[in-house]
């Protein structure tokens, strides 16, 4: 969640651990598409995020 405005996703990351992927969607849109990342992109992903490299 962020409070900037309504640009927000949600993330399971709880079910990386069953099925090796991370579903992502727009918070706004609950019944719309997600998208499946293979866990290990996700992770790479946020720590790109946090070291300012993306």
């Amino acid at each position: 969640y962020s409070d900037n405005g309504g640009s927000c996703v949600e993330w399971a990351p709880h079910t990386a651990t069953t099925t090796g992927l991370v579903p992502v969607r727009d918070s706004k849109n609950t019944t719309g598409p997600v998208l499946s990342i293979p866990a290990a992109a996700f992770s790479a992903f946020v720590t790109g995020v946090k070291s300012g490299e993306l």
